[in-house]
């Protein structure tokens, strides 16, 4: 067993969040094991002018993590699972996955108290295409103009009076002691989550079998089966993260939930799947829901052979 782990992570303070837990956990569960974190800037990081579908999707924020893993500078890189493209590079796994924080996307405004109080042309920044579309459907009479950055510069454009309200993940807020900054969570009613959103994803070699024993102690079942399955939506699309597609797995007792959204850029055609079943059908629940989303029409609505 390895006395020593390299943890790749970008160096946003919620990505250091996230490899500081992962850090704790492996520690906790391994005593004497040392954990060593190597931050990281990817492109994403650097270029927060350019829409993200721009320059390759949500992808580009693990893309140089994952090419550190292959070439063995680092053993283990920390994501966000929202941001994990569906298809990982060869020889590349995603080996665990942490407990779930809440998964609702956050309504956050300095004026109005809801989406619905808001008058017609209020300026509601996001720069997720999956949000804005699905908000927009419940809220046509808004504008929803680009919003990039880390969640503090997020934070500082609203406060500056830039946007009326801003759209981010709950569980971004929650991890970074930002909480009392959620002035309302949006139900998955009106806007179903990222695949994978409010969980932490571990990935590595899928030829470190050492390694991967040691993050199976950390690795939350029922999570990575709710998140495997979302992720299997975007996955049997043939899709990738810049696409206006989203996915959510609920466990209620013995059975799984899962929705699922797919729409064309600009949201005149919208496609949705809902199918429930035992837990221990979920690969076929999720068959089942790609299945009835190509049945009717998804992947010629976003682009995909």
């Amino acid at each position: 067993m390895p006395d020593k782990i390299r943890v790749a992570t970008r160096e946003s303070a919620l990505a250091l969040w996230q490899a500081r837990h992962v850090k704790v956990c492996l520690e906790a569960a391994h005593p004497g094991l040392e954990v060593e974190i190597c931050g990281m800037t990817t492109e994403g990081d650097r270029n927060k002018v350019t829409p993200l579908k721009s320059i390759g999707g949500k992808g580009v924020f693990v893309k140089e993590l994952e090419v550190a893993l292959l070439a063995d500078r680092v053993d283990i890189a920390v994501h966000s699972m929202k941001d994990v493209p569906a298809d990982l590079p060869e020889g590349l796994g995603i080996h665990a996955i942490c407990e779930r924080e809440d998964p609702r996307d956050a309504f956050v405004s300095n004026r109005y108290a809801t989406l619905a109080d808001m008058p017609a042309g209020s300026r509601v920044g996001t720069s997720s295409l999956r949000r804005r579309l699905q908000i927009q459907k419940a809220h046509p009479a808004l504008t929803y103009p680009d919003l990039r950055g880390n969640v503090d510069t997020r934070l500082a454009k609203l406060d500056s009076g830039d946007y009326d309200a801003i759209i981010l993940a709950t569980a971004g807020l929650k991890r970074l002691q930002l909480a009392h900054r959620i002035t309302a969570s949006i139900e998955v009613s009106v806007c179903l989550p990222s695949a994978g959103q409010g969980a932490v994803g571990i990935e590595c070699r899928s030829d470190r079998e050492e390694l991967r024993g040691l993050l199976a102690a950390i690795n939350h079942e029922a999570t990575a089966l709710r998140v495997h399955t979302e992720r299997t939506v975007s996955a049997g699309l043939g899709a990738d993260c810049t696409l206006p597609i989203a996915s959510y797995a609920e466990i209620n007792g013995d059975d799984i939930s899962l929705s699922a959204f797919v729409s064309n850029d600009d949201g005149s055609l919208v496609i949705t799947a809902v199918r429930t079943g035992a837990v221990t059908q979920a690969a076929t629940i999720a068959k089942q829901v790609v299945d009835e989303l190509i049945d009717k029409g998804a992947r010629d609505l976003i682009g995909v052979d």
